[in-house]
């Protein structure tokens, strides 16, 4: 395929970030729902019609403005193009947090090239998250930025300086998702890095990568993570200073598992997820 301009890209991103402020204004029409209904998928999560209803509006805004594009996204599966470039989707990236009225979910909307998603390479990535008004958007040699809520103007995007593990903040979306990974000892890991930590907490999913691309926390680590939870996250991590790995330190969003640090830190829990 040839390669990605920076236009193409930057254009790209401009548009994720409109659609997904517009995703996010759908799925606030059912936060805090007394009536919204939760259905399990044959994993066992939940999804509900705002998970549905959201991916839906962005595929529709990215066939009319990229009709060539491929589309993979969390509740609708695949759709092939054939211009090289795939967006990668994640509605809703924490439902558990969303069901349970708490505002620390986020939409994930990524962008790759390649001639297959599952070999696609991140470009470029926004995570919004609706509740609380943040967003964060990257692309690959352009940069990331911030915005909040409060009407100011966004700025850079910028990882924190501290040095040392045992003064970090670490977090993570799941603890009993430990269990699961494909590492026997996975829990054990957690347990160490929670001992070698300053303050470990669960202020995960998208909103985790949100924070640490803010300064405000120096880990964010996943034991278990799809490619539409991973995709939009390297470009924001990596033009914000921080680095984006998988637990063997391989800078991928296809391995099935993800840490992020503001980068001084990141060989240190390297160490302990290889003990």
């Amino acid at each position: 395929m040839p390669q990605p301009t920076q236009s193409q890209v930057a254009q790209r991103l401009e548009f994720a970030v409109q659609i997904a402020h517009e995703a996010g204004a759908v799925t606030l029409d059912y936060f805090r729902s007394a009536s919204l209904a939760v259905d399990r998928k044959s994993d066992g999560s939940p999804v509900t019609a705002a998970d549905r209803a959201a991916e839906t509006l962005l595929r529709e805004r990215i066939a009319a403005e990229f009709p060539g594009d491929a589309v993979v996204g969390e509740e609708f599966g695949a759709s092939p193009g054939d211009s090289g470039y795939t967006w990668v989707l994640d509605p809703i990236d924490g439902t558990k947090s969303f069901i349970h009225g708490v505002p620390l979910y986020t939409t994930l909307i990524g962008v790759l090239t390649g001639d297959t998603p599952d070999c696609g390479k991140p470009q470029a990535g926004v995570i919004h998250s609706p509740a609380t008004g943040e967003t964060a958007w990257a692309a690959i040699g352009q940069g990331c930025r911030l915005s909040g809520r409060s009407g100011a103007a966004d700025r850079p995007g910028q990882v924190s300086s501290c040095g040392s593990l045992d003064e970090s903040l670490v977090l993570t979306s799941e603890v009993v998702s430990f269990r699961r990974n494909r590492s026997g000892d996975a829990l054990t890991k957690y347990l160490q890095l929670q001992d070698s930590a300053r303050l470990v907490r669960t202020w995960g999913d998208g909103y985790g990568y949100l924070m640490l691309v803010g300064g405000r926390a120096d880990v964010m680590l996943d034991p278990i993570m799809n490619l539409w939870d991973a995709a939009a996250l390297m470009p924001i991590v990596t033009e914000a200073g921080g680095r984006f790995t998988d637990w063997r330190g391989e800078a991928t969003v296809h391995s099935g598992d993800a840490l992020a640090t503001n980068g001084q830190v990141h060989q240190a829990v390297l160490d302990i997820l290889a003990s």
